[in-house]
């Protein structure tokens, strides 16, 4: 402001000593200029940003136009003002108004591109995790009241109004809340960061350290959601689960999941007979994955019988009970063909006979 002001006392003696005629010709550079920033920023916007592929320079070329106009133009009713002298008393509550009048344009003006950008970043998984859409109106509140509060700060200045007993009091105020609410703070921080951190997202398959299972329907800011086997859902604070041993079934470079299928059968049956009898069971099953291949392990020598494991893939961790129940009816189906024998556990009980006493 004062490189302006000496640059016009170097010039406008040149066209009149009289102020009125002075300020005149400053309102009307000032106009002059107003229009000119405006048309400069509406052709960069035309031809420069509409060549990029990010809309948001094209968003914040178009947003730009009156702020900057208008503060040019206040500027110059400013100075004419001042250079004019009619008015020397009322210029601090004229200047108090005008640094007003500039604040709510460039309130809308930081509100659209704040808005814009965030909503920019919500569809665009890869820039910024944790800001998505069922979490935009979060960071659009929080967006909104830094930014109010910030214009309010602006015009308290402007006005020479003193804030320190303000702010001294929005933090005791802030302290309080925060007491009272430090579950729903403990939420509401917990949901943010498994937003950022994404342990499980939605659609996803997990199990929780209480023994919870099911899939995710809902990450919210204060609670998540499952839904379990049984159509129950399951409401959980953020802050529990920000603080328990999650697993993810889903989660990996596939979806697919791995299904054991323990079996025991009679000693002395064959080896290679008992595996292929697995086998064979698995791969007649339409659900059960053939990449990864189904395998069989032989596990242990047991109290009553040989014990093997058939492993086989699922698509998704949801078909785990559904395939296990046909694996097992296939199971016994093909064992009963092939003469395998399922064991049931045995004990031998000698029986001693005691002397009578002499």
């Amino acid at each position: 402001m004062e490189w302006i002001q000496e640059q016009l006392q170097s010039f406008l003696p040149l066209v009149s000593e009289n102020n009125l005629v002075q300020a005149s010709l400053i309102f009307l550079i000032a106009a002059i200029a107003s229009r000119v920033a405006r048309a400069i920023i509406e052709r960069i916007h035309r031809h420069a940003a509409g060549r990029t592929a990010n809309p948001l320079d094209d968003h914040l070329f178009s947003i730009l136009q009156r702020p900057v106009a208008t503060s040019i133009l206040l500027i110059g009713i400013y100075l004419a003002l001042l250079k004019s002298q009619l008015v020397v008393e009322q210029m601090p509550f004229i200047e108090s108004v005008l640094v007003t009048i500039a604040v709510f344009f460039w309130l809308r003006c930081v509100l659209d591109g704040a808005r814009f950008s965030l909503r920019l970043l919500s569809g665009d998984d890869s820039r910024l995790k944790v800001v998505q859409n069922h979490t935009l109106p979060l960071f659009e509140n929080i967006a909104v009241i830094i930014i109010y509060g910030a214009a309010i700060y602006f015009i308290f200045v402007a006005w020479e109004i003193d804030v320190s007993a303000w702010i001294a009091s929005a933090g005791i105020l802030g302290l309080a809340l925060s007491f009272a609410a430090k579950d729903t703070l403990a939420n509401l921080f917990a949901g943010v960061f498994i937003l950022a951190d994404t342990p499980y997202k939605i659609g996803d398959f997990i199990v929780l350290d209480s023994g919870e299972r099911g899939k995710v329907t809902h990450i919210g800011i204060r609670s998540t959601r499952i839904l379990t086997r049984s159509d129950v859902e399951v409401t959980i604070p953020n802050a529990i689960m920000g603080n328990t041993k999650i697993i993810n079934e889903t989660a990996g470079p596939s979806s697919k999941y791995r299904i054991r299928i323990p079996i025991g059968v009679a000693y002395g049956s064959e080896i290679p007979k008992v595996r292929e009898a697995l086998l064979k069971a698995a791969t007649s099953i339409e659900k059960v994955e053939s990449d990864p291949a189904p395998r069989v392990r032989f596990r242990t020598f047991g109290n009553s019988s040989l014990d093997f494991e058939l492993l086989c893939w699922v698509a998704e961790p949801v078909l785990r009970g559904q395939v296990s129940d046909i694996l097992n009816e296939a199971i016994y189906n093909e064992f009963n063909q092939q003469h395998i024998e399922i064991p049931f556990p045995q004990r031998d009980i000698n029986l001693r006979q005691i002397p009578p006493a002499e």
